[in-house]
């Protein structure tokens, strides 16, 4: 897989991708991950990239230029499966559009800033908006990357045992059920007995159970 970022701020990208299971999936080439400076495609020597609003109001526009020619420049070197706009009012991001996107190729990822991009970019080049929630950030950055978190951690040798992925809270429609680990006693809360019997069928009854309760408690939403 191969994700393409478009951003105004590629330092605010570089930590999540430098640790822990991302950085070992791109080591490993099973992903690999590009920043493109929005400046770099600019209107002109200023290096300036946004302006004013048509019909007046607060805040600064991505304009349409360098946007069009920072896509375009990479849809020559190949085919993208999407063009992704990550923005509030986007489709909410969950497990089943992580899973779908997990299969994809090539995607490009355009990372809004200020009060967002010229409305022509979303009618004409961009393909899908998506959003990690209803809550305004500084910028696209911080969403792209939990997009990227949440598709390449699904990709095949990425995780130690892939199974783990199968039983995250969503894949099933269920929050995941409560875990534990050792010790089985600490300060007098223990774990429960059913745990540590060893009956497989039963655990599997219990967690079954408990992501039931659970989600009916905290997402009856989901059921």
């Amino acid at each position: 897989m191969r994700i393409d970022i478009i951003t105004l701020f590629p330092e605010l990208l570089v930590g999540p991708f430098e640790v822990s299971i991302i950085k070992r999936a791109l080591e490993s080439g099973k992903a690999s991950v590009h920043f493109h400076h929005l400046r770099d495609y600019a209107v002109n020597k200023q290096k300036q990239v946004d302006d004013y609003p048509f019909g007046g109001g607060a805040g600064m526009v991505l304009r349409i230029e360098p946007i069009d020619r920072c896509i375009s420049a990479l849809q020559k070197e190949r085919k993208y499966d999407d063009v992704v706009y990550l923005t509030p009012d986007g489709i909410q991001l969950n497990q089943a559009l992580a899973n779908q996107y997990s299969l994809k190729e090539n995607i490009i990822l355009l990372c809004g800033h200020y009060k967002g991009v010229d409305q022509r970019v979303r009618d004409h080049l961009i393909t899908q908006e998506i959003s990690i929630g209803d809550f305004v950030l500084s910028g696209g950055e911080l969403a792209a990357a939990v997009f990227c978190d949440s598709i390449i951690r699904l990709l095949p040798g990425v995780l130690g045992d892939e199974s783990s992925a199968l039983s995250d809270s969503f894949q099933d429609g269920l929050l995941a059920p409560p875990i534990f680990t050792r010790p089985a006693n600490y300060k007098g809360w223990e774990v429960p007995e059913i745990l540590t019997s060893g009956n497989s069928p039963k655990i599997e009854e219990w967690r079954e159970n408990e992501a039931l309760k659970r989600t009916q408690t905290r997402r009856p939403d989901l059921l």
